[in-house]
């Protein structure tokens, strides 16, 4: 008896000591969608880091900016992520809080010699002026333009909001025969990675981890220091949203991004912290 009861106390105390140095089990689990630049660029990785540090279930999915908002909207997801600011038909029991910096960046096939482009260039492909490589001084082939829009009624793309604002002059993509109208950022990086004549507006935290070749700007190439040093144009916020009255585990997540530990995981995968922008 005295023999039993001794080894139900040493197991006792061999599994309390095994337990204390495992990670605690955790039950919470957070979900999130949006921007496709953001998912790229940034979020994925530091939802996984957040997972491996805290327990706390992490799936995050892309889409685009406004199937994000639309997701936190109906209580699909905990938090969401975008690439825009907040526009006038926006829910507004959601807020926009920035974590990060992106730029608007031009992305071709790596084939294609033209290693440079200007604004007004930009601005003459979306309005059908420029149809042919060959009249920026590359090969003889179409243009093919991929454009982010989400489904029909659901608004602007995050990228296409940019675009329209920053280089547009608040004018629309001109739908020509070579324009493709695609749902998502992500889906248009990949069609222009596989075609030939492909170009197409992205984001900075996206594009470098894509197969393309990104184009100087007026002689600037965008790399993240330029980006942060201002010397390149079209810099624009990402932001993670929160409904209101958010899970506190949804809280707790935006605290980390925006932590000092969360803004150098934000930087070391590529991406433009808040910090990194001087």
């Amino acid at each position: 008896m005295k023999a039993g009861f001794l080894t139900v106390i040493l197991l006792f105390i061999f599994f309390t000591v095994f337990s204390a140095g495992m990670p605690a089990a955790h039950s919470e689990t957070l979900t999130g969608s949006g921007c496709s630049v953001s998912n790229m660029g940034y979020l994925t990785e530091l939802a996984e880091d957040y997972e491996k540090l805290t327990g706390v279930k992490m799936f995050v999915r892309s889409g685009g900016s406004v199937v994000g908002i639309e997701d936190l909207r109906s209580g699909k997801v905990d938090f969401a992520a975008s690439c825009r600011h907040r526009m006038d038909a926006d829910p507004g029991d959601i807020d926009f809080i920035q974590v990060a910096w992106d730029a608007l960046v031009f992305i071709v096939h790596k084939s294609n010699p033209v290693d440079n482009i200007s604004l007004e260039e930009v601005r003459g492909i979306y309005e059908g002026r420029i149809t042919n490589w060959g009249q920026l001084k590359g090969r003889d082939l179409p243009v093919m333009v991929f454009i982010s829009r989400p489904q029909k009624g659901h608004g602007l793309s995050g990228v296409e909001t940019s675009t329209k604002e920053m280089i547009l002059k608040g004018k629309e993509p001109v739908k020509t025969q070579n324009a493709t109208f695609l749902a998502s950022t992500g889906i248009v990086d990949q069609m222009v990675e596989k075609t030939a004549g492909g170009f197409a507006t992205s984001g900075f935290s996206s594009a470098i981890k894509r197969d393309v070749k990104i184009l100087k700007v007026n002689g600037v190439y965008p790399d993240k220091g330029k980006i942060s040093e201002h010397k390149y144009p079209l810099k624009r916020p990402l932001f993670l949203l929160l409904p209101k009255n958010p899970k506190p585990e949804a809280r707790k997540f935006l605290d980390f991004a925006l932590s000092r530990k969360g803004q150098e995981l934000i930087s070391s995968y590529g991406a433009i912290s808040l910090s990194d922008v001087r």
